[in-house]
């Protein structure tokens, strides 16, 4: 990724047409009217663009257009010569951003842009946006963004700013065209003689009639010639004035076409074409508008077009597998949680339905057709890829993390074992020597190692899952597998503490106490506290740091709160005697409990040991490493054998735990 991602250009089709035809009144010269162009400036997909690596997609649900009013340069030269005219549309839609406007500019520069243009050249669009966010996809790994699956090594341009668009003779993207309008409307110049006398004298003028109104009018005129032939007396026969009767025909016409317009609007525009084609009055009009409206049953493997926001989806998955409202609603948001409670109840198979955007056939029926129909489009493996992610840290979350208090979280860029170095010795400041020469300061090291291994597990969508229909026990199983990856860290954690490797705990070490009076209480705290503090560096002198947290087992976790929360304190001595009632701890340190401490299935756990720790990014004592920094598992999807999966998914973490720093750490037995 470039160190600077001020711009991402984007190349689409580009459209200039026509000057618009003036209607009566005080209106400019058709001369005056200015050129309109419009665009489709990006459909979502990846592009190539200079001083990128790899291919950027735009996320348009990161993309901030601003106002609709925006200037148009050639080649992105933002010099007053180079303003080929300024947007009045910009808009997201359908996952495409379009946008249009007028050319305004009357530079020689922008007058070749125009000429150009209405001499067929294919003009493209480049977009310049400010890239705020950029999310870069590894290899091997799949996204889906615009409603569309992606797979990496690619750039996820996340948040991003629309700034200026111009016109490029070519982008980067050489597969985009632009269609070229004339610049005059069509001239009938050609038209025969009688159909013109006709036009005028109902007030029209056949130059500036478009082809569709010619065509109308023509077949207008030939039915009126006809009927005249045929049926119409003459004015000497006591019949109306003809040229009257072609006003009014002419005036029917364009009433009726005018009412078609209004009744098909903007989402019905090729059912108007057909209308005006076919002659069609209102009322037929209004019925097949009403028809094409109305949802329909597509056939088997065609496209549902009721596929709601991918996200929608996603949550409402999530929800059925037991994610917490609350946990939703910070993954999700407000509006998506709303949306997907339509979707409450809805099985797997009709959930894959809806997701791929199509009519499955019956899985019982035809499991073999089912599985090829629903994974073959891009959508569903993107949306299930999803859940899985989203589920997978909804588990990872839910697992006690209480070693994150307590060591330092590192980082490792590959499997190696990697050497922790930790400065130590005399740097204490000297007395400046008669003649201002300083000293020396003595500088040794100290090392530790550190290594991380890959932990993972994969699991699959099988014919029992779609059989079975529920929907909510397919998502819950990468939640159960984000557990078992918290899990993994967890035990790996504990074990290690627990095992006491190398003897990190001892009183050679001096940080190691043992016997009845080590149970916890004020004294023990204190002479805990005392041990901690006279901890020494290699030469000798005082370490100089303090403990910050109490780590303890379930059963003294109340015990613990106690003495950091009391400010007084009833204890008695054996004969019953009593002590000083003040709480010279309260509020010292902070308290953090594990159930890993005392579980009986890892050796070393015990209810009465506690411990002492520094802050684990002062002095750690115990460090876990995580390959790349990455601290939560990756879910990667892969396509099975159709006969008998539908999808498989496996789910891994990289990360390795080693002892560091034994004077971080004192372990109190609790017990003789």
């Amino acid at each position: 990724m470039p160190k600077q991602t001020t711009r991402l250009t984007l190349t689409a089709p580009l459209e200039i047409s026509a000057a618009s035809t003036p209607g009566d009144g005080d209106q400019p010269s058709k001369g005056d009217m200015p050129r309109r162009f419009q665009m489709t400036a990006y459909t979502g997909g990846p592009m190539t663009l200079a001083g990128w690596r790899y291919p950027v997609v735009v996320d348009l649900a990161g993309l901030n257009v601003g106002d609709s009013s925006r200037p148009i340069f050639l080649g992105h030269q933002q010099d007053v010569d180079d303003v080929v005219g300024q947007t009045d549309r910009i808009e997201i839609s359908d996952g495409q951003l379009v946008a249009a406007g007028s050319v305004l500019g009357d530079s020689p520069r922008v007058q070749r842009v125009v000429a150009l243009a209405d001499k067929g050249f294919r003009w493209q669009a480049s977009i310049g946006a400010q890239a705020k966010q950029v999310d870069f996809i590894k290899a091997g790994a799949n996204v889906v963004v615009n409603g569309r699956s992606f797979d990496g090594p690619l750039n996820v341009a996340r948040q991003s700013v629309l700034g200026e668009i111009s016109f490029v003779p070519l982008g980067a993207d050489t597969n985009t065209s632009a269609l070229i309008a004339n610049q005059q409307p069509t001239q009938h110049k050609d038209l025969p003689m009688e159909f013109t006398e006709w036009l005028r004298a109902g007030g029209f003028d056949p130059e500036t009639l478009t082809h569709e109104q010619t065509t109308t009018l023509q077949a207008s005129f030939d039915a009126t010639q006809a009927t005249e032939t045929d049926e119409t007396p003459g004015a000497d026969e006591g019949g109306d004035d003809p040229v009257q009767g072609l006003r009014a025909s002419a005036a029917g016409e364009l009433r009726r076409q005018s009412h078609i317009l209004e009744i098909c609007g903007k989402g019905h525009q090729d059912l108007a074409a057909k209308a005006i084609e076919d002659a069609w009055d209102e009322t037929k009009t209004e019925l097949e508008v009403l028809r094409a409206s109305r949802p329909s049953s597509p056939a088997p493997g065609a496209s549902t077009d009721r596929t709601p926001d991918h996200n929608v989806l996603i949550a409402a998955a999530c929800r059925a597998a037991g994610m917490t409202d609350q946990r939703a609603l910070v993954q999700f948001g407000e509006k998506t949680i709303e949306a997907s409670d339509h979707f409450r109840g809805v099985g797997f198979q009709e959930f894959c339905e809806i997701a791929s955007g199509r009519q499955l056939p019956r899985y019982q029926q035809d499991a073999t057709a089912w599985l090829q129909a629903a994974f073959s489009t891009m959508s569903l493996p993107g949306i299930l890829s999803n859940v899985a992610h989203k589920m997978l840290l909804d588990g990872f979350n839910y697992v006690e993390d209480a070693w994150r208090r307590v060591c330092k979280i590192g980082s490792v860029s590959d499997f190696k074992e990697h050497t922790r170095y930790r400065l130590t010795d005399d740097m204490k400041f000297q007395p400046v020597a008669k003649g201002g020469e300083l000293k020396h300061g003595k500088l040794g090291e100290e090392n530790f190692t550190q290594k991380a291994d890959t932990f993972g597990i994969m699991f699959s969508l099988d014919r029992k899952d779609i059989i079975n229909d529920d929907l909510g026990a397919f998502a819950a199983i990468p939640q159960v597998l984000g557990m078992g990856s918290a899990e993994a860290i967890a035990e790996a954690v504990f074990e290690l503490l627990l095992s006491n490797p190398g003897s990190f705990f001892s009183t050679g070490n001096k940080n190691y106490l043992s016997g009845v009076d080590t149970a916890l209480s004020i004294d023990s705290l204190t002479a805990v506290e005392l041990l901690f503090l006279e901890q020494t560096k290699p030469n000798g002198r005082p370490l100089s740091v303090a403990p910050r947290t109490l780590f303890v087992p379930p059963a003294l976790n109340v015990l613990a709160s106690q003495l950091m929360n009391a400010t007084a304190v009833n204890e008695t001595t054996t004969a019953n005697k009593p002590k000083v009632a003040t709480n010279p701890h309260a509020g010292k340190f902070d308290v953090v409990t594990s159930a890993y401490l005392s579980n009986a299935t890892i050796s070393g756990g015990s209810n009465k040991a506690w411990y002492l720790f520094a802050d684990p990014n002062r002095l750690p004592a115990f460090e876990v490493a995580f390959l790349n920094g990455k601290q939560t598992p990756t879910v990667e999807r892969a396509d099975a054998n159709f006969n008998t999966l539908g999808i498989q998914f496996r789910g891994y973490i990289d990360f390795g735990v080693k002892e560091q720093d034994h004077r971080g750490a004192v372990k109190v037995k609790g017990e003789a």
